[in-house]
């Protein structure tokens, strides 16, 4: 399976529906530049697969890993996973939904491999892309394989939380790693009308600015798991499968952050009429962050810590 066949699955599971111009990036941005290795998860813990093993078999194994729509695991520390590159089909997704265009300028929260920034590269040039992560190792790495694939964009060292004042304003915002709130730092670096694209609980929302600190937006339709901002253990991105009970009351459970537990949770779902995600949407403004359901005024709202 090569890049033709990613793309090609990639269009088939809708990750270009709205996405004008992110085909051709995915084809001109090869994967397998930003993935010389990845592990696998199995009995005795992860595997690493290397591009350069001297095992033929593993490095064919590799091989085809690296353009199937699946994400990798890049980067474990004491059995724990620290750093993934998301998959293919929920990147394009979500590149879709921040709408950038020409001229404009994205901050990336979680340099990860350095493949989105390297799609985003593509796109914007290398002014346009600005990267951030806690860890010298990764942004090293994202730094060397992007400069492998012709890019140079901005990736620093820093604590993704407060962003990167000193770049700001940006037109985007994007995270590559999961929250539990949305960092303020990241409204007040996006200009008044821009988007911001969060990862929170299993889902991915997407807030515009609207004023100097305010922004507002609901969730897309897809699940959605990532590495926590900090690089924490927890389940790692995927578009999901399950969309049916467990799946929306789980999520329910996850954005009241505990609030309401799995009973009360699937007796909310129920009454509501099983919303789907887009139902659901978060506010900040004022040192608030606030999840909610239909209305940022309605009966269920939910603080975000």
């Amino acid at each position: 399976m090569g890049v033709r066949e990613l793309v090609r699955v990639i269009e088939e599971r809708g990750g270009f529906a709205g996405a004008a111009g992110w085909r051709e990036a995915f084809l001109a941005v090869p994967r397998h530049l930003f993935v010389p290795y990845y592990y696998v998860a199995g009995a005795g813990g992860y595997r690493r697969l290397w591009a350069e093993d001297p095992d033929p078999a593993v490095r064919e194994r590799w091989a085809r890993g690296v353009y199937e729509d699946v994400p990798l695991a890049i980067r474990v520390r004491d059995g724990e996973l620290v750093s993934s590159s998301s998959q293919p089909s929920l990147m394009a997704l979500m590149l879709g939904a921040l709408g950038v265009r020409e001229g404009e300028r994205v901050l990336e929260i979680g340099a990860g491999s350095g493949y989105n920034a390297g799609l985003l590269a593509y796109r914007l040039g290398d002014r346009g892309v600005v990267s951030v992560d806690l860890e010298p190792e990764i942004v090293e790495s994202a730094r060397r394989h992007l400069a492998g694939a012709g890019f140079r964009p901005r990736v620093v060292v820093g604590d993704g939380a407060r962003g990167v004042p000193e770049g700001a304003p940006y037109d985007r915002v994007v995270a590559t790693c999961g929250v539990g709130s949305v960092p303020e730092a990241w409204v007040r670096q996006c200009r008044v009308g821009g988007r911001v694209l969060v990862p929170v609980a299993t889902g991915l929302v997407l807030l515009r600015v609207v004023g100097e600190g305010w922004a507002e937006g609901r969730f897309l339709r897809t699940p959605a798991y990532f590495v926590p901002l900090r690089g924490r253990n927890t389940p790692w991105e995927g578009r999901g499968e399950g969309r049916g009970e467990e799946d929306g009351v789980r999520f329910l459970v996850s954005l009241s952050q505990g609030v309401l537990g799995v009973e009360e949770a699937g007796e909310v779902w129920e009454r509501e009429g099983r919303p789907g995600r887009e139902r659901f949407g978060v506010s900040v403004g004022e040192g608030r962050v606030w999840a909610w359901l239909d209305s940022p005024e309605g009966a269920y709202v939910w603080g975000l810590r």
